[in-house]
């Protein structure tokens, strides 16, 4: 396998503190690594960013200068990795208020685009989605369909043009003990090294 270029955006909103969701993300840089993958990581916790308030900021305001690292290294990344707890059956707004940032038009899609199925400029790229939850994965995937998770896939992600996506879905994370979150380490420094 080539080497790849990888950008693992770690969605905790917690800066502070030891997560799961950096444990994880962690492992999976490390496996990539070990692989001779390059991997860049983004905490967007340690970002201090202004939230979207109307569209026309989104269609025409300017990134915020901090986010622009960020952005360049979406723009770099052949596969993505996006890491985060599932709260209130969602993505933390942190997350989603980081990818209304980055994703804007004539970044992400081409802002003029006539057909919009044809506007997509992330293409090329493939990506992994690791979401975390206290309820167990098989309620989340087969009760609640992972709604939150299938509407970043396809409303977010493939929207501009990333696919494959595909999902990990750590359930139970208050049950897993030591012993559950090494294994769960060892899966995802599997997948690093797969850049899978």
């Amino acid at each position: 396998m080539d080497p790849q270029r990888i950008l693992i955006l770690q969605g905790h909103p917690d800066p502070i503190g030891r997560h799961l969701c950096q444990a994880l993300a962690q492992a999976y840089a490390e496996g990539a690594r070990e692989a001779g993958h390059a991997v860049q990581t983004v905490e967007v916790a340690r970002l201090d960013f202004p939230l979207l308030r109307s569209q026309a900021d989104w269609n025409e305001g300017v990134l915020p200068a901090v986010l622009q690292p960020a952005q360049d290294a979406i723009a770099w990344a052949g596969h993505l990795v996006l890491v985060f707890p599932l709260w209130l059956g969602d993505m933390p707004a942190l997350l989603k208020g980081f990818l209304e940032q980055v994703a804007r038009p004539g970044f992400a899609f081409k802002r003029d685009a006539a057909n919009p199925f044809a506007a997509k400029t992330l293409g090329g790229r493939s990506a992994r989605v690791v979401a975390t939850m206290g309820m167990p994965a098989l309620v989340y995937r087969w009760y609640f369909r992972a709604h939150s998770v299938k509407s970043l896939e396809r409303n977010i992600l493939g929207f501009v043009g990333i696919a494959p996506v595909r999902e990990t879905l750590v359930g139970g994370v208050d049950q897993l003990g030591d012993e559950g979150v090494a294994r769960w380490q060892d899966k995802l420094r599997k997948l690093g090294r797969a850049a899978a």
